[in-house]
């Protein structure tokens, strides 16, 4: 089975970022992509299975759509009844609470816990979200600015017009990777000489900015996680840019391996791997 597969990084050209013209958690990326970096062709990626219990990181959704229920891992078509998909589940019952029925199809919030093998998960106890008792997780949040000390030098050159321009000026930069725009703060980020980029910058705008550097550009970090949803298929839930110079993807389950792979291909820290199925201590 294909389970849905969502890229979560919010990338949006300067031309989308004019058409804003406010505050909001978005990135502009530089329309004109550059030369693709090598090494994109990765070995074959591990395929780890549990050697025992696991369960759930929180509540997730569960679905029968008239096949028998599956572990909606991934992501969820916000449709009524909602879309997903993902390892088929035996031994499940939706209960008396917690499940709901729209067109044949039945759901519901679970807290679930059980083996394993790769393929189908067998349940040995499940809660609904009616009763499952935990501290609310935070909410993701968008990218912070880049520094918490950004100063505004003219609060005259902040407006609108002045923020499009100054995104236009950051996509512009010979050494410039992505900008986004958070908190009040505009952030560009570029892979040498920050200041001279800021120096460039204040031509256009007088409020808030930060300019960092960072190893690789948006191009080179779209183009990595391209071949890392190849290379992990089935496996991979999510996949994207969440800071300037990372990427994080969501697995099925890792064991560590997988983020030993993704390490050994891409380099430390670069491709961070989490894992949706987590091991029941003892």
């Amino acid at each position: 089975m294909t389970y849905p597969r969502l890229a979560f990084a919010l990338v949006l050209s300067v031309t989308a970022l004019s058409a804003c013209g406010n505050e909001g958690d978005t990135r502009a990326v530089d329309p004109a992509a550059s030369d693709s970096p090598s090494a994109t062709s990765p070995g074959a990626a591990p395929t780890p299975v549990p050697d025992g219990q696991v369960r759930t990181h929180g509540l997730v959704t569960v679905l029968d759509a008239g096949e028998g229920p599956e572990l909606c891992l991934g992501a969820i078509a916000e449709s009524y009844p909602p879309q997903c998909g993902g390892p088929a589940l035996v031994d499940f019952d939706f209960g008396d609470v917690g499940a709901e029925t729209a067109s044949g199809v039945t759901w519901g919030q679970y807290s679930v816990t059980g083996t394993y093998d790769g393929t189908t998960f067998t349940v040995t106890d499940s809660i609904p979200a009616a009763l499952y008792d935990a501290m609310a997780e935070p909410e993701a949040g968008g990218l912070e600015p880049a520094c918490d000390d950004a100063v505004a030098t003219d609060a005259e050159m902040a407006t609108p017009e002045d923020l499009d321009a100054t995104l236009a000026a950051a996509s512009a930069l010979p050494t410039y990777a992505t900008a986004w725009l958070s908190n009040g703060t505009i952030s560009v980020a570029v892979t040498e000489d920050p200041e001279g980029a800021e120096a460039e910058l204040r031509k256009t705008w007088g409020g808030l900015l930060c300019v960092t550097t960072v190893e690789r550009t948006d191009v080179e970090l779209n183009v990595i996680n391209q071949a890392l949803q190849v290379a992990l298929g089935d496996q991979l839930l999510t996949s994207g840019s969440t800071s300037p110079d990372s990427l994080d993807a969501q697995v099925v389950f890792d064991d560590g391996s997988i983020q030993e792979w993704a390490d050994g291909t891409w380099g430390e820290g670069l491709v961070r791997i989490s894992s949706a199925l987590e091991p029941v201590s003892s």
